[in-house]
């Protein structure tokens, strides 16, 4: 049988799960739950089922006591206990009826996972525009600022995706990184990557490049420490950008992954990543249009200059 997902509950749509054939049976789905999602804990479940946010495909909302069925489809709300505000706002850049253009703020994560559920981009556009099919066509970090595609539709979103796909995108990027005179710009650099350790991060590998960066410099602060760069990549792996600037040894400002993974606290947002996603460029696949969109943020080399001094 065929569900209908139920609907999003203040922004935050349901997760769908299957139950599949186990031996022995668990006694009920709390407990299959409770097993399967060992990093939640049981009291979390607890309060999940107390408060409605686990039912079956109809809807209706699921016990503790629920019996083990295999075959059953179930979906489950995300929820946290706490979770520190992003006193940020994104911006919309342009609206029609398949696409949102969305500038992103810092430190505010584009869906759903880990720490973060309600304060999220996509959360926060699903609230906005009351629509729970809205969905992002590709990424951006949570420590990057700057344009994001959304879909409204999830046929609209096949069409955007395949220019990500097929480097229809034209995608620049600023950052403002350490300057280095013996560096000789513009450059393309193309490297491996490959996931490293910890199993977020990217590292360069011995294989053929599976990715590529045009870079510039745009301008030099006055004491010649640092320069803001243009980043021109023709591929999107993740912490591309950041990434590169490593290799180079000008690892992009205040970037907490490379080349030493230090985090700071949820609620510290006082070093922002000086990596800001500037321009897109494309055809709409839509309406044949010509679409060019830049970000309203900008990063401030004489500020960053200003706070190493």
């Amino acid at each position: 049988m065929t569900h209908t997902a139920p609907p999003a509950r203040d922004g935050i749509s349901p997760s769908k799960l299957y139950l599949p054939k186990i031996t022995p049976t668990p006694v009920s789905i709390f407990a299959y739950l409770c097993d399967k999602f060992a990093h939640i804990s049981m009291d979390e479940w607890q309060v999940r089922f107390g408060d409605g946010l686990v039912v079956d495909g109809d809807g209706k909302r699921l016990t503790i006591d629920t019996s083990y069925q295999q075959g059953m489809t179930i979906y489950y709300y995300k929820s946290l206990a706490y979770e520190v505000p992003v006193p940020f706002e994104h911006h919309i850049i342009y609206e029609n009826d398949a696409l949102l253009v969305v500038d992103k703020p810092h430190f505010l994560t584009v869906t759903p996972s880990g720490r973060y559920v309600v304060q999220t981009l996509l959360t926060r556009l699903k609230r906005q525009f009351d629509n729970a099919d809205i969905s992002p066509i590709h990424r951006l970090d949570r420590e990057t600022a700057g344009l994001i595609l959304f879909a409204k539709t999830p046929s609209a979103r096949s069409a955007y995706q395949a220019l990500f796909a097929t480097r229809a995108m034209t995608k620049t990027y600023h950052a403002i990184a350490p300057y280095r005179s013996s560096l000789q710009f513009p450059l393309s650099l193309a490297l491996n990557l490959e996931r490293g350790e910890p199993f977020y991060t990217m590292q360069v590998g011995q294989g053929a490049p599976n990715t590529q960066t045009d870079i510039d410099i745009i301008a030099v602060s006055d004491d010649k420490r640092f320069a803001k760069y243009e980043l021109k990549p023709s591929t999107g792996k993740l912490h591309q950008l950041r990434v590169h600037m490593n290799h180079l040894g000008i690892a992009i400002v205040h970037d907490s992954f490379y080349p030493v993974v230090a985090h700071a606290a949820d609620d510290d947002f006082r070093h922002p990543l000086q990596l800001l996603a500037k321009w897109l460029e494309f055809i709409d696949p839509l309406t044949g249009e010509m679409m060019a969109f830049e970000s309203r943020f900008e990063l401030d080399l004489a500020h960053i200059a200003t706070e190493f001094g």
